[in-house]
């Protein structure tokens, strides 16, 4: 595999405005209750500050995808790029892929009966394109990278509070949240106060 492409997810830039989720529920269109990237806040138990930090996720195109593993109509292709192609067409809407993902990626579609999942956007990358998701962060929070040349010490794949899998070697990586900042030094008491 020449490349393998993939999302990287910088927590230290995302500010949560869901830009990237709703420019991927526009541009594709899928009914109402399915996002195929949702951006979630990280839980105080992970991420313990007054500010706030987000992971936009998706679908992570694993190595080993266990949506591929399971379906038994072979609806899912892996593309010479590394991206997971879901073909609906081929789907018998048995929801076996749905079940077995550990990261929530394939949704079902109840209007058609089918599974759908992200798709790396690969008919844009085919036309040399960026992801629409990618192409909408208005601060840089989310890029395309390729994970074969990808050689950054800060970037992780199983960040605190995400589910780890090793054995499907999910390939969106993650810059993880700073702890913030101390603003100002705590102030002495006045004598008011004393």
């Amino acid at each position: 595999m020449s490349k393998r492409l993939a999302f990287l997810v910088d927590s230290t830039r995302c500010i949560g405005c869901e830009t990237c989720a709703m420019a991927c529920k526009n541009y594709y269109q899928p009914p109402q209750d399915i996002f195929w990237r949702k951006v979630s806040p990280l839980a105080a138990e992970f991420y313990p500050h007054q500010e706030r930090a987000f992971y936009s996720l998706a679908c992570n195109h694993c190595k080993n995808p266990a949506c591929a593993q399971v379906c038994p109509v072979k609806a899912y292709s892996i593309r010479a790029d590394g991206i997971v192609v879901h073909h609906q067409e081929k789907c018998i809407g048995c929801k076996k892929c749905i079940t077995a993902c550990p990261y929530g990626a394939p949704q079902f579609n109840t209007e058609k009966n089918k599974a759908e999942k992200c798709s790396l956007c690969y008919e844009r990358l085919d036309a040399e394109l960026s992801p629409i998701c990618v192409q909408s962060c208005p601060v840089d929070a989310l890029r395309l990278i390729d994970l074969n040349t990808l050689h950054d010490k800060n970037v992780v794949q199983f960040p605190v509070g995400y589910p780890k899998a090793p054995q499907l070697d999910p390939g969106t990586r993650f810059i993880s949240p700073r702890k913030p900042a101390v603003v100002a030094p705590s102030l002495p008491a006045t004598r008011a106060e004393a």
